[in-house]
Formats: structure tokens, sequence, C-alpha cells
């Protein structure tokens, strides 16, 4: 049997349901927005963090400079830790003199085990306090990465919900329309078998 369609005409399918046809194309969208939607989401998100991060590290940069200091104390020695390849650190008292001042003391981070009498360097400030140093590439890639992975997640548990929450509407909306079609149809049933 050869059916002659001309143009897109759709025929009608009498077991197909508006809940139906709604969910379908639903499906659609969420697989649209999950494969295009949640990456691009997650690059957009990691560019602006990268930018800030960027920018931010310069200005600290910019900011701060760094000076060779002395480690005037022994570091703790490492204690054994479950944080993988982490070096661990210590806080030790350090003394520095920057060129035409007279030598000044603070507290820095230093790897656990230092000795006294070994050079570190140590960050400054505008107003000569010791501070982090500047983010360098490896943590402004890692905020970048973590950022854009929670953003691509994020739009897709979105999606997910939305779509969760879709399904639940169209199921109630097809037992709604069985239930009114057996409604009408019910009696006709009973009558015959009767």
């Amino acid at each position: 049997m050869v059916t002659r369609i001309r143009g897109r005409r759709r025929r009608r399918n009498p077991l197909r349901r508006r809940c139906d046809v709604v969910k379908a194309w639903t499906t659609f969208v969420v697989a649209v927005l999950l494969c295009v939607g949640a990456p691009l989401a997650g690059l957009a998100t990691g560019r602006h963090v990268y930018d800030g991060a960027r920018a931010a590290a310069e200005e600290q940069r910019a900011e701060r400079h760094r000076v060779s200091a002395e480690v005037t104390e022994h570091a703790s020695t490492a204690v054994p830790t479950s944080e993988g390849d982490k070096q661990p650190t210590s806080q030790v008292t350090v003394r520095w003199a920057e060129p035409g001042e007279r030598p000044r003391t603070g507290e820095a981070l230093v790897p656990a085990g230092t000795r006294a009498g070994e050079r570190t360097d140590v960050w400054l400030d505008a107003r000569g306090r010791i501070v982090a140093a500047p983010a360098d590439s490896t943590v402004i890639w890692q905020r970048t990465v973590a950022a854009g992975a929670c953003a691509a997640g994020g739009t897709a548990a979105v999606v997910l919900a939305a779509h969760f929450v879709v399904g639940r509407v169209a199921l109630r909306h097809r037992m709604a329309e069985w239930e009114a079609e057996w409604a009408r149809t019910g009696p006709e049933w009973q009558r015959r078998w009767a």
C-alpha cells in the first residue's frame, strides 16, 4: 500500500495524546540542553572565572614583592598525613632586610623540616607585611576548571530536574485523559459483556 504525502501533513493517531507529544518534545529539548547547553554554560563560567582570577593575580603581583628571608628557628618535621603529594609546611619566624632599611622579623610558612639559617622567599605587601604569594597559573587553572565543572553540572542538574517535573505532570495528564476516555467508553463495554 503506497501512501502519498504532500507537504508535511500530520495524520491523526488516535492513541497519541497531547501529553505524549509534549513529553517527546521535552525529551528532545533536554537532550539538546545536556549536549550543548551544559558544556556552553561550563565554558562561559570557566572563561569568566579565568579572566577574573588572572586579573586578580596580576593585581597581586603589582602590589606585592618578594624578598629573601633567613629562617631563625627550626621548622617542625613533617608528620605523615593523608593529603597525598601536598608538601607539609610549618609556621616559623623569619628575618629579612630590604635595601636601605633595618632588619625585620615576621611569621612565614616554610616547608616542614627547614633548619635555622636556611633562606626562603617571602612576599610582602606595600606596608611591609608578610602576605601569601600571588596565585600562579596552576591555581588559576584549578579554579577555572572547578568553576566550569560546577556550572556544567549545575546546569545539567537543573535541566534534569525540570525534565523530571515535566514528566510527572505529563504522566498526571495522561492518566487523567485515560480516565476520561474510559469514562466515555467503559459503559459501552460493560453493556456489551453484560
